[in-house]
């Protein structure tokens, strides 16, 4: 793939805006903001700080700044721009402006796309008609084929974000005939190079394939869209004539300003022209050329370690989701973490995302992670007694030899454990002492699992615990880095101490020493239903939802299989799971 077209050309005065690390990978949930887009900030909030008798009108100037950027982009004018804080807002009013009648919604949409029209039905305002397309992807044909005379409005995405599938705009504008065309464009805008212009409305936030930051965005209505929209959520900025304060209530204006509730900020309106301009000045296409290829070396690397891929390889913009068979996706995730290798983790896949300034090193930086994670047991294996796979690091397998002289020389009573965080749960690789009757094979402490899963890896150092037949243990626990400072093991010290009476000391941490995956699983279970009050069989979605929620972070979902175990303790599917942890990562 990466071999049937040369290079693209990205100016070095484009890459030099960018800080990110190479294994940043994930662009489709937020794209780190350019050195032009920090520097304006800069520059106009140190302009605010010394304010004149000009300074708010030269301040307020950026918008219109803004505003012509998003319309070069889109072959329209300002007057048909208005300015929106985030996607949903902008999808918020096209959903209470809509004229009446059916929308055409694809049920799988990103809620942005769904809750507004959701909410415009239960106020009478429109009637929702849901679209569920063959295989997913939402196309021409699917499209037609759900039409009906009563439909007046068709709202997609132009990417999906779950497969990655880049709409045929021109082709559903096509089947839409005089319907008007809602599209949701965060996804594509600035690094696909589409028909923005067929949309109604094309609704775009700026936070991350454009790189501006959180509080930016814009929507292009077209001229039918102003025709045929009743503008209700329409401010005094949107009214005819808003400098004028005669008391009265002014309709809204005929242009997309009819849109506009209240001033925005002006700094983040100049940030988010800064970062539209540098996309028009490398160009769409460039970019685009760019992140296909970065696509394509990833899909390769992907599948060189057996990765299914599971999102769209023919219609496709940024985004790549893949599976690795035997492994869940938490895991991945959590083997790609601590490679400093930044990615979307999903309950079924991991999402990968590149963008044109990620580096060419990005794929088999991913590529070197991944083997690493295979080339071990079975992630939730029962691994018998005895010295498990070869350790993934050179640096904890130099430390292998040493635990048991470590052990020897703090004397009895004392017990050291080598852990290495890409083998989770089953992490443990080597042993020395008895104390709480572990082996090789066997899984991490609940405590190090829930650390890891949040990604808090400061060493813990003298802490007060208890063995599993309730021993009094001190406890101490150092985290291995690499050479990148990305943790990939810990070193564990535990000893025995006299027993105390009293009250419980301040340094004292719950931490339990399953001997087993299954004890381990069964004991992060018991504490999330137990922190609820309330038996399963008399839960409420809310208390299943916050027994999800405390799982997921205790790195519950680390564990093989976590999902369908789950699913089967709290009588529900193993989809109502998923949905619970999409709801609670949101």
């Amino acid at each position: 793939m990466t071999g049937t077209r040369p290079p693209a050309r990205l100016s070095p005065r484009y890459l030099a805006q960018f800080d990110e690390p190479p294994g940043y990978l994930d662009f489709a949930r937020f794209g780190p903001p350019s050195h032009a887009v920090l520097d304006t900030t800069a520059h106009l909030l140190e302009l605010s700080t010394k304010a004149g008798p000009t300074t708010v009108d030269e301040l307020m100037r950026q918008e219109v700044r803004a505003k012509a950027a998003a319309a070069r982009m889109c072959g329209s004018d300002t007057d048909h721009v208005v300015l929106v804080p985030n996607t949903s807002t902008g999808l918020f009013q096209a959903a209470f402006h809509a004229p009446g009648g059916e929308v055409l919604v694809p049920v799988a949409e990103f809620p942005s796309n769904t809750y507004p029209w959701a909410r415009a039905e239960q106020v009478g305002r429109a009637r929702v008609r849901p679209l569920s397309p063959p295989g997913g992807h939402v196309t021409a044909d699917a499209v037609a084929a759900a039409l009906t005379d009563e439909i007046t409005v068709v709202s997609v995405s132009a990417v999906d974000f779950r497969t990655g599938y880049l709409a045929d705009l021109a082709a559903i504008r096509d089947v839409a005939g005089d319907r008007l065309l809602v599209v949701d464009g965060i996804q594509g805008f600035g690094v696909v190079d589409a028909p923005w212009e067929v949309a109604d409305v094309l609704v775009v936030g700026g936070q991350k394939w454009l790189r501006a930051g959180w509080g930016t965005g814009f929507a292009v209505l077209s001229d039918r869209a102003l025709e045929r929209m009743d503008q209700v959520l329409s401010g005094w900025t949107g009214a005819r004539d808003p400098g004028l304060f005669d008391d009265e209530i002014h309709p809204p204006a005929h242009t997309a300003a009819a849109w506009s509730i209240s001033n925005l900020s002006p700094v983040t309106s100049g940030a988010f022209a800064a970062a539209l301009e540098l996309v028009e000045d490398v160009g769409v296409a460039t970019v685009e050329a760019r992140i296909r290829e970065r696509v394509g070396e990833l899909e390769e690397a992907l599948l060189s370690v057996g990765a299914r891929i599971v999102s769209s390889t023919g219609r496709r913009a940024g985004i790549l989701a893949f599976e690795l068979p035997g492994h869940p996706a938490e895991q991945v995730g959590a083997a790609l973490a601590a490679e400093g290798i930044a990615a979307t983790v999903r309950p079924e896949h991991v999402r990968l995302s590149p963008h044109a300034s990620t580096p060419a090193s990005a794929a088999e930086h991913v590529r070197v992670a991944l083997a690493r994670l295979t080339r071990l047991a079975p992630p939730g294996s029962r691994s018998p007694a005895g010295p498990p796979a070869e350790a993934s690091h050179a640096l904890l397998a130099a430390l292998v030899p040493a635990v048991s002289g470590l052990a020897t020389m703090l004397g009895p009573g004392t017990e050291v454990v080598l852990h290495d965080l890409s083998r989770l749960p089953d992490s443990i690789i080597a042993v020395a002492g008895d104390l709480t009757g572990r082996t090789p094979g066997g899984p991490i402490t609940d405590l190090l699992l829930g650390l890891v899963r949040r990604g808090t890896t400061h060493d813990l150092t003298d802490y007060e615990t208890h063995g599993p037949d309730g021993r009094p243990i001190r406890s101490s626990t150092m985290f291995l880095r690499d050479e990148n400072g990305v943790a990939v093991g810990c070193l564990c010290i535990n000893s025995e101490r006299p027993a105390t009476t009293g009250a419980t000391r301040a340094g004292e941490r719950r931490e339990t020493f399953p001997p087993d995956v299954d004890s381990l699983q069964r004991l992060l279970v018991d504490h999330a239903i137990d922190r609820t009050g309330v038996p399963v069989e008399l839960m409420k979605k809310t208390h299943k939802a916050a027994v999800v929620q405390e799982l997921d972070e205790a790195g519950y979902f680390l564990i093989k299989d976590a999902v369908d175990s789950l699913a089967a303790e709290l009588a529900v599917t193993r989809y109502t799971i998923y949905n619970y942890l999409n709801e609670v990562r949101r």
